[in-house]
């Protein structure tokens, strides 16, 4: 049994060894050097990817803003990955970028290896490491000659390899070359992104401070941070088409959740005072630069307050924000400049867009308003209403125009369906929108308490569906059940976080906000599967060899040049030391005439 299974294990091993040989093939040239630079390390002796804790008790710019040139050496245990290197001799320099930043680390053979063996240097540093790869060092920190402040080593630890040669953007007078600056390529590797541009990170670190602001100004003004479920028997709380998923427990169809503002109210009622949530929402729409389908939102709701009320707790708070994450009001988004200082301009919807359009829409049917679309170029169809076709008018003729900070208020009854109706005037709601930079940022109501004006919307929204309106709300019972056991008056206000984001760090597009946005899928090459190759007789060792030639599909093969195809294949075999025997000039022909019998 012993002997069984040493030589199974033998098997095993030329086999794995084949496997990889085949594997290399698919690899770059800088990715096998780095594979063969890896099993050079562990022949060393050293683990490239070890377990043990690594103590670091210093950072970059700590080393860098605490450097004093006249106090003691201090002692440091840095740990990054290598940015850059400059090997001159004996002695190198490099850069380690760790999470705070980038230090230059001076290098000399003797001081990290003190023995008589200098493989260390020589070999393990000098030849065996890349740019990319993760080290730990142990030093002092002093002033260079030409005045960097640096760390001199006297240890070096190897602590991850990286098999992928990083891209490198080189700057030369002010002026950067070889940028990983594709859109698809830095949203899908987004990993690679936050370490080869600069600014990037810093997107992300001022998104938290936003977040960490805004819950500081909730909090100390008393209300409660929430979190209320994601998956939803009903989409409620907005008009959006939902992502649908099944629940196979209970045999049901679940909703991803639209909007979060039924349950934060459901909360209400049970008697909170005032309730918050950071939540992520998604909506099955399109994407363009300023919609993802999963989205950050907030949504706050607080007893006993109104829509004016709302406005000005609102600009408080952004006012408040700004000036936490920013040391300003004031941003530049393209070429405009917005400020985001109180108070802020407050303007009716029917005014913004008598103003805008010049017709005056106050009481029009929704034919007499399907000519208004018609007389502005607005597209429509038969399946909207009164309140999608108003709408519809604001968005392409108004919205556009406000680029300061604007509330915009009193929006007509048909297209705010969880919203009370105006003290003034019951055509209308007491709603508002926050429109900066000619998008909405936030959305606020006088929240509709009455549990029988609100079953009446819910049925109009139900008949907007039937007409084909899939965005049209659905009727959520144990809602309205939840009211009828009574509401107070309440203002709740919901902000969308990724364009407040976009806002306070001067982007554009929404995916330069989210860490990872949604892509399509990655293109990849197509190709046969072995047993197509075999078909034709040719033998499995060969099938990566000739897709690696570009032979992704038997059908290539067809009328191709024998001699090109067995040239390719031996010089394959030589380059990537595979080891087998190179085929007959014969075989490589019938293969061919086995792939041109093909339908």
């Amino acid at each position: 049994m012993p002997t069984i299974l040493y030589f199974c294990g033998l098997l095993w091993e030329i086999c794995k060894k084949k496997i990889d040989e085949m594997q290399l093939l698919d690899l770059s040239e800088q990715e096998i050097i780095r594979r063969q630079s890896l099993n050079e390390l562990r022949q060393f002796g050293i683990d490239p990817y070890p377990a043990p804790l690594y103590e670091v008790n210093a950072y970059s710019s700590d080393i860098k803003n605490q450097f004093d040139d006249s106090g003691e050496k201090r002692q440091v245990s840095i740990a990054g990955r290598i940015m850059s290197r400059r090997i001159m001799g004996k002695a190198s320099f490099i850069e380690l970028m760790d999470s705070k930043g980038r230090i230059q680390v001076y290098i000399t053979r003797d001081d990290i290896c003190p023995e008589e063996n200098k493989d260390l240097y020589n070999i393990v540093f000098k030849k065996l490491l890349d740019i990319g790869d993760f080290i730990g060092i142990t030093g002092f920190v002093f002033r260079t000659q030409t005045g960097e402040i640096s760390v001199h080593a006297q240890s070096l630890t190897v602590l991850s390899k990286s098999l992928r040669p990083l891209p490198i953007v080189k700057v030369k007078d002010g002026v950067a070359y070889d940028k990983f600056n594709d859109p698809e390529l830095r949203y899908r590797q987004r990993y690679v992104d936050l370490l080869v541009n600069e600014g990037v990170k810093d997107i992300f670190v001022k998104r938290t401070k936003i977040f960490d602001a805004m819950r500081e100004f909730f909090n100390r003004h008393g209300y409660l941070e929430v979190d209320t479920p994601v998956l939803q028997s009903i989409p409620g709380g907005a008009a959006a088409r939902p992502f649908i998923t099944h629940h196979n427990a209970l045999d049901i169809d679940l909703y991803l959740r639209i909007a979060n503002e039924l349950y934060l109210k459901r909360l209400i009622v049970g008697g909170f005072e005032g309730v918050y949530e950071f939540s992520r929402d998604f909506r099955n729409e399109g994407m363009d630069r300023t919609h993802n389908p999963e989205f950050t939102v907030l949504e706050i709701y607080v007893s006993y307050k109104d829509y004016n009320w709302m406005m000005e707790f609102t600009e408080q708070m952004l006012e408040h924000t700004a000036l936490q994450v920013l040391g300003t009001t004031k941003v530049k988004v393209g070429e405009n400049e917005i400020d985001f200082k109180a108070p802020y301009k407050r303007i009716t919807m029917l005014d913004a867009i008598k103003e805008f359009t010049g017709f005056d829409i106050t009481g029009m049917n929704e034919d007499e308003l399907r000519d208004v679309c018609n007389k502005l170029g607005i597209e429509h169809d038969p399946t909207m209403g009164k309140g999608k076709l108003i709408d519809e008018i604001f968005g392409e003729k108004c919205e556009g125009h406000f680029i300061q900070p604007t509330f915009v208020m009193d929006y007509p009854i048909e297209m705010s369906p969880l919203t009370k109706r105006h003290r003034n005037n019951p055509q209308l709601t007491e709603r508002f929108e926050l429109i900066v930079n000619g998008k909405e940022l936030a959305n606020a109501y006088s929240e509709l308490n009455d549990p029988i004006d609100q079953r009446e919307r819910f049925e109009e929204q139900l008949r907007l569906s039937e007409k084909g309106d899939d965005e049209a709300m659905y009727i959520d019972q144990d809602f309205l059940r939840a009211l009828e056991y009574g509401m107070p008056p309440t203002a709740g206000m919901g902000i969308g976080m990724d364009r407040l984001t976009m806002l306070l760090t001067g982007q554009t597009t929404i995916q330069e906000v989210l860490l990872f946005p949604q892509m399509r899928p990655e293109k990849t090459v197509k190709k046969d599967n072995a047993h197509k190759y075999r078909e034709l007789g040719i033998p499995e060792v060969w099938i990566s060899p000739l897709q690696r030639a570009g032979y992704n599909e038997v059908a290539a093969l067809k009328g191709a040049n024998p001699n090109k195809i067995h040239q390719e294949l031996c010089e394959l075999n030589k380059k990537y030391k595979l080891e087998l025997n190179n085929p007959s000039l014969e075989e490589v022909k019938s293969w061919i005439e086995s792939a041109s019998t093909l339908a």
